[in-house]
């Protein structure tokens, strides 16, 4: 196909998209004069199957449901493993997983400081000890379960995972009260925050 050349192309169903793969042969075209015919030949096959073949782009392929459900099944697993290690193991205990490096060196509260008492307050039930100990934990770790929940079903339904969108400012902001949450927990007004 030369570049400036289009093919129209009816696809079975969707008369009324002719125009969208008229204009998606000419640009295939374009580029394939700059890139060469590999580029041609691999956007015709893909993207015309996956577009306008009328499956559901967000259909993951063809695959045994296992297959799908394994990859959300061992993150599921990961994260109760987590929660049994650190219920298991008290991080109460001095030294039983080590020391923060930020606390070792230089005396102050980094943002994960707690989270591992957090954690294992949480298993216990002690939902206040818990937010004492790490104001993160419990909502990181509630996010990651619908996460998790929801690759799960997605896989189910052979549909892909997806990761939520996050704007410009939304990550900002978060980073900016992390940075507040810091500073505050190391002031003599943020006691109620340091690790228990």
């Amino acid at each position: 196909m030369l570049a400036g050349h289009s093919v129209p192309v009816v696809v079975k169903g969707n008369t009324d998209r002719a125009d969208t793969v008229k204009s998606h042969y000419r640009a295939s075209a374009a580029l394939a004069g700059v890139f060469g015919r590999r580029y041609r030949s691999g956007v015709d096959k893909t993207h015309v199957t996956a577009e306008f073949s009328g499956a559901d782009p967000d259909r993951v392929a063809a695959r045994s449901t296992w297959q799908r459900m394994t990859p959300p099944l061992i993150a599921a697993g990961l994260g109760v493993g987590t929660l049994a290690l650190l219920h298991f193991r008290d991080p109460h205990v001095e030294g039983s997983y080590g020391l923060c490096p930020v606390y070792a060196l230089f005396g102050v509260y980094c943002p994960g400081c707690g989270g591992m008492r957090a954690m294992h307050n949480l298993t216990d039930g002690n939902i206040l000890d818990s937010l004492h100990s790490n104001l993160l934990a419990l909502p990181l770790t509630i996010a990651f379960a619908v996460f998790v929940i929801d690759w799960i079903v997605r896989a189910r339904r052979g549909r892909r995972w997806r990761v939520p969108g996050l704007s410009a400012v939304t990550v900002w902001s978060f980073f900016g009260l992390l940075a507040f949450y810091t500073v505050l927990r190391n002031t003599p007004w943020g006691t109620w925050l340091t690790p228990v």
